[in-house]
């Protein structure tokens, strides 16, 4: 029996245009009717995400930053974990054979030090947006993670740097293909659902999850119902061969499979 159902957002709920479509609300309504918990599992900020579901009008659990926050329905922060300030300062003031950009993450937002358009289009519909500084003034105390955008194989190279850096210190995971996170250590969506499903009497073989990038990784495996989308990225797929995959977020996949689990679950499903 599934009493939770946890969702990425970029990549599986959402389109590529970064919309929620009307079938795939229409089927996070029915888990509703049925009792189902929801909770949004996503590297976006608390207060966008907010916001977001304030306009859907959905009753959810939010798991955001990666898991470095949990909130409850009512917007109470029911758990949370920040950088090392240690890492912090490591990572800020490292001198990195990198072009990605560095942008910092806490509860008043999110920072970078230049303008950069094209990041903004993910959030056209919230209009959440970064705040321009200078990241070497920033207190390492006041750092929940990092993300550095930028090319796929450039962030890669980072990783590597990062990892000789930072050892066992952090958690480095990438949440897009254009996008390496530096997290607190332990903290992932898998680790901070377990904690929200404990705090609601869940265990997490009675969660089912969607998710479409490596940050999802830890989530997917966790619960007892994971859902990989076919716009996935292929580590993610190659990683957890034993899932079952669905269809492209452009077709809201999501929807097709919870109108075919809801209603015909006796049937095999086919993401056609």
């Amino acid at each position: 029996m599934v009493r939770l159902a946890a969702f990425d957002m970029d990549g599986t709920l959402l389109m590529p245009d970064h919309r929620l479509g009307e079938k795939t609300l229409a089927a996070l309504r029915r888990l509703r009717e049925r009792d189902i918990t929801l909770t949004f599992a996503t590297g976006r900020h608390a207060l966008e995400m907010q916001h977001i579901i304030g306009n859907l009008a959905l009753d959810a659990f939010l798991i955001t930053g990666n898991g470095t926050r949990i909130h409850s329905l009512e917007g109470e922060v029911l758990h949370r974990q920040d950088l090392d300030p240690a890492v912090a300062e490591r990572v800020l003031h490292g001198n990195w054979q990198t072009d990605a950009s560095m942008h910092i993450f806490n509860d008043d937002g999110w920072f970078t030090d230049k303008e950069i358009p094209l990041l903004l289009q993910a959030h056209v519909f919230s209009g959440f947006r970064y705040q321009i500084c200078n990241l070497r003034r920033v207190s390492p105390r006041e750092v929940t993670k990092i993300c550095f955008c930028g090319e796929h194989d450039d962030l890669c190279r980072l990783q590597f740097q990062l990892q000789d850096a930072l050892g066992e210190r952090a958690h480095l995971c990438f949440s897009a293909f254009h996008c390496l996170e530096v997290l607190p250590t332990g903290c992932n969506k898998g680790a901070a659902l377990s904690v929200l499903s404990q705090h609601l009497g869940i265990m997490m073989q009675e969660c089912m999850a969607f998710g479409d990038a490596m940050n999802d990784s830890e989530m997917l495996s966790g619960v007892g119902h994971g859902l990989i989308m076919g716009n996935a990225m292929p580590q993610l797929i190659e990683g957890l061969p034993h899932l079952t995959v669905i269809g492209h977020c452009q077709t809201q996949a999501v929807s097709h499979y919870l109108t075919h689990w809801l209603d015909t679950p006796n049937l095999p499903y086919s993401p056609e």
